[in-house]
């Protein structure tokens, strides 16, 4: 590419993934991104080239498929990018009792949201830590700190992420290279739709952040090389408060919430 860094985005194609391609853009990155629809990816990158000035490689992969990380990585070997800031942002929910679930449909979920982030993490750290320089975010969720009946899986994925990324951080202190967890709460993006939410409205507009606002906040604290990002002073508050609460509250609160979501 050019002399810019550039900045590897999954999940690129909609809601935060594309706001974070736009302030990596800005800020005068070169970008490489990640999603399964090449034609939506080609219609972004062109409008972000045209706009910024910026290069930008599009990967049309499905993180569901095992394969698909070390495929990244060696079109970025061959194609000689070096990336300075990943993004494992790809990532999706499904709501309804576990056992209502398809078995392949939860492994997938497993796969994309752990695994191809861990995968991803892990064949592209080495080079930054040989250029004693990089960053790192993982985009979780508020639904890391609590248990989620009726959305058991993602919850617990998240949870994964977070504690994953915390851990990472602290291991690669000193490094030059720096992990971010970062936590919005509930977006206004395409995820509820795709999770099955008939009521997405539940938590009402006081709860639900743009897009590009959350982005943005993630962005910061990514750049301030913050271990733990959580989105706007309400979910702040919110995961404050369930540290209080008792072990098994939560998850019945919780519960409550996604039996609404789903009348």
């Amino acid at each position: 590419m050019n002399n810019k860094p550039t900045a590897l985005i999954t999940g690129a194609s909609s809601g935060i993934g594309l706001e974070l391609s736009k302030l990596f853009a800005y800020h005068g990155y070169n970008l490489v991104l990640v999603a399964r629809s090449y034609e939506t990816l080609k219609t972004h990158a062109s409008k972000l080239e045209n706009r910024y000035g910026t290069l930008v490689k599009c990967c049309s992969k499905d993180l569901a498929v095992s394969s698909s990380p070390d495929e990244i990585f060696q079109s970025l070997k061959s194609d000689m990018i070096e990336i300075d800031v990943l993004v494992n942002n790809a990532g999706f929910g499904w709501r309804g009792e576990f056992t209502s679930m398809e078995l392949s449909d939860a492994l997938e979920m497993i796969q994309v949201n752990i695994t191809a982030l861990t995968h991803l993490t892990r064949l592209l750290l080495p080079e930054m830590l040989k250029r004693r320089q990089g960053r790192i975010m993982n985009v979780s969720s508020t639904a890391s700190f609590q248990p989620g009946p009726l959305m058991a899986i993602y919850y617990a994925s998240k949870a994964f992420v977070t504690s994953f990324s915390l851990a990472l951080s602290e291991e690669l202190r000193g490094s030059g290279i720096t992990v971010t967890a970062f936590c919005p709460g509930p977006t206004a993006t395409g995820f509820g739709k795709r999770a099955g939410y008939t009521n997405e409205k539940i938590l009402g507009n006081h709860f639900s952040m743009d897009a590009p606002v959350v982005a943005l906040h993630g962005y910061k604290g990514l750049m301030k090389g913050k271990p733990l990002v959580i989105s706007g002073w309400k979910n702040c508050l919110g995961v404050q408060i369930v540290r209080f609460l008792p072990r098994v509250l939560p998850g019945k609160l919780i519960k409550i919430i996604q039996e609404k979501r789903g009348k």
